[in-house]
């Protein structure tokens, strides 16, 4: 039974998965020396994520959208990512933020938390 709910979950998260690629949004437009300096502070953060879980797929189609190329880590079983989720960040949920700052991990684990912070932080550059 479980492995028919696998795979009607992942059937129906890739075509979800589909769909945000072909609705894309465009994306925000900087100029290079902001763009840069967007890169640059996207190096302190990673993405947590499976491909394929609707929530994801909200988060990373706000990335396209805010241009913002974070690296993303796939947490599925098995996975070295999905170790370090849960032994650092305290549990397996995705999507999550990790961001490093001053040496500290802030772990951010709710898609809509995670849109509205990076938003907040890079949305208005220009």
């Amino acid at each position: 039974m479980s492995f028919l709910i696998n795979l009607i979950r992942n059937l129906l998260g890739s075509i979800i998965a589909l769909v945000d690629f072909v609705t894309r949004p465009s994306k925000q437009k900087r100029s290079l020396a902001a763009q840069q300096q967007v890169e640059s502070e996207l190096k302190s953060m990673a993405l947590y994520q499976f491909f394929a879980c609707p929530f994801c797929i909200k988060t990373r189609r706000a990335l396209h959208r805010l241009n913002l190329p974070i690296q993303t880590r796939n947490a599925t079983k098995g996975s070295d990512y999905r170790v370090e989720l849960e032994q650092q960040g305290g549990k397996t949920q995705v999507p999550c933020l990790r961001i490093t700052e001053q040496g500290k991990d802030i772990w951010m684990y709710e898609s809509g938390e995670i849109i509205n912070y990076l938003e907040q932080r890079f949305g208005s550059v220009v």
